[in-house]
């Protein structure tokens, strides 16, 4: 009988919940305003021999370097940044080795070093989330291969230092240490300008957040020539799509578009986390599009109550010290009145909320 590689039959399976769709969807961090009108005409523009031809990746990676003030040798385009995992777990991981990540984290980290038959070392956050650094420098051996470090985190939208990623890049000279910066463009903070410094640090971008392109699958791996060049060896020649490469320039020229969506963002994260403090709920200060909200034990009820009246969230009560918590994205300004009016009344019907205001 033919059977996987025995780390493939151990491997748990990753289910997204997009197939659960309803009328207002929260729970997967994407633009809910959806993408620039731009895109939309680019899009429209496209001919049958368009899509009758096999894309012209190294295009795109050179508008992509031009934007993030990198040579194209530095970027490798990618069917979204879980491809750029798979290809980064595959070039440099091997049976026996280590990779470190801080507990909760992104849910694709484990599966991909379980993929490559790595071993993953977690080093859990603590209650309040602050990246553990300590614990981190700590788990570093000679078998660590690879440091996965979301900064914003994703599901806690909390953030680490620069010193602290500092002190983790040169503390595993041997390995490499992704950031990945999928969020980037709700912190406003990089490591970018640190690539030409340290050869052993990758950084990965998506265009799925801020710019409303998840349906296209468009990510970039940054990194040093050589080290990026490894991982090009093993990237298909074809894995980018051509509506994802053509609608590419077109999303990075529309930085108006942008703007209003990360004003939006802010407007509707700060009005969230002031009706988290108004209903009594425990939450942690974001850097992202969403808010990641303690419900409590009756997490369940109101994910259940929440989804009859329309509106879908994520339940995270199964991450590390995440208990009763859901993760919440920030809609249009339209949409989070919904929200915020369906949490009010939710949370008094299940008797969660200290105080309510009508």
């Amino acid at each position: 009988m033919l059977k996987p590689r025995a780390n493939i039959e151990r491997m748990p399976s990753y289910h997204s919940p997009s197939g659960e769709r309803v009328a207002l969807n929260l729970d997967l961090n994407e633009n809910t305003g959806g993408c620039s009108p731009r895109v939309l005409r680019r899009l429209s523009a496209l001919t049958t021999a368009d899509i009758a031809s096999y894309p012209d990746r190294e295009a795109g990676e050179r508008v992509a370097a031009r934007f993030f003030g990198l040579a194209p040798e530095q970027v490798l385009l990618t069917n979204g940044v879980d491809e750029g995992l798979q290809l980064l777990a595959f070039t440099y991981l091997s049976d026996g080795d280590e990779v470190i990540v801080s507990d909760p984290t992104f849910a694709m980290y484990p599966v991909d070093v379980a993929a490559a038959g790595a071993t993953l070392v977690n080093v859990f956050s603590g209650d309040d989330f602050t990246f553990p650094l300590a614990g981190v420098l700590k788990a570093i051996t000679p078998r660590t291969k690879m440091i996965l470090i979301a900064n914003p985190n994703n599901p806690t939208a909390t953030i680490a230092a620069r010193e602290d990623l500092l002190k983790v890049i040169e503390a595993a000279p041997n390995a490499a240490v992704l950031i990945d910066e999928a969020y980037f463009e709700f912190y406003g903070e990089t490591v970018l300008d640190l690539l030409s410094k340290y050869e052993n640090l990758l950084v990965s971008r998506t265009f799925s957040k801020a710019y409303g392109l998840a349906g296209l699958r468009i990510g970039a791996m940054l990194g040093n020539p050589q080290q990026i060049g490894y991982m090009r060896r093993i990237t298909p020649p074809f894995n980018v799509n051509v509506v994802a490469l053509a609608c590419l320039p077109v999303a990075i020229g529309d930085q108006q578009f942008v703007a209003d969506y990360l004003r939006q963002v802010f407007d509707g994260r700060s009005r969230l986390q002031s009706l988290c403090t108004e209903l009594g709920l425990q939450f942690w200060p974001s850097y992202t599009n969403f808010v990641l909200v303690r419900v409590g034990e009756k997490h369940s009820e109101f994910m259940q109550a929440m989804r009859a009246r329309g509106i879908n969230l994520r339940d995270r009560s199964n991450d590390p010290g995440c208990e009763g918590c859901i993760r919440i994205t920030i809609g249009t300004a339209e949409q989070n009145e919904l929200l915020f009016d369906a949490m009010r009344t939710v949370l008094a019907e299940l008797g969660i909320s200290r105080k309510v205001t009508a």
